[in-house]
């Protein structure tokens, strides 16, 4: 089942980082949707059943970016849902773990702005 919008989800907890992100995809000229945690994230994907979603890993409050990916990809409604997690953790046993919960791509913050409008663009097949 293909996503209904050719839009994204962005998720994280902090302002700024929400306006970076916020940004850079409507360079891109695609419907955005920004979520401050994972349950607002989860709604949001439910709504407008993203093509995309980048979404931070570590949020206060749960669900975590982890949690929401496992979440999305065990309901088949999502199903061809592109998901890049973005995080701080950049070890290698914390991108082997965002991989095995279903994610398709792995940023560590910081990240070029320029590189995930690449990823999107290559993602979204613009």
């Amino acid at each position: 089942m293909e996503p209904v919008a050719k839009g994204v989800v962005v998720v994280d907890d902090q302002p700024a980082m929400q306006l970076l992100l916020r940004a850079t995809f409507e360079t891109l000229g695609v419907d955005t949707w920004v979520a401050r945690d994972g349950r607002e994230a989860l709604h949001l994907c439910r709504e407008h059943r993203p093509a995309l979603l980048v979404c931070d890993v570590m949020m206060p409050g749960g669900p975590s970016g982890l949690d929401v990916c496992r979440e999305l990809r065990a309901d088949a409604a999502h199903e061809g849902l592109r998901i890049v997690l973005v995080t701080a953790r950049g070890q290698q046993a914390d991108i082997a773990e965002g991989l095995a919960a279903g994610a398709d791509h792995y940023l560590i913050k910081p990240f070029s702005p320029l590189a995930l409008v690449r990823l999107a663009r290559e993602l979204l097949g613009l």
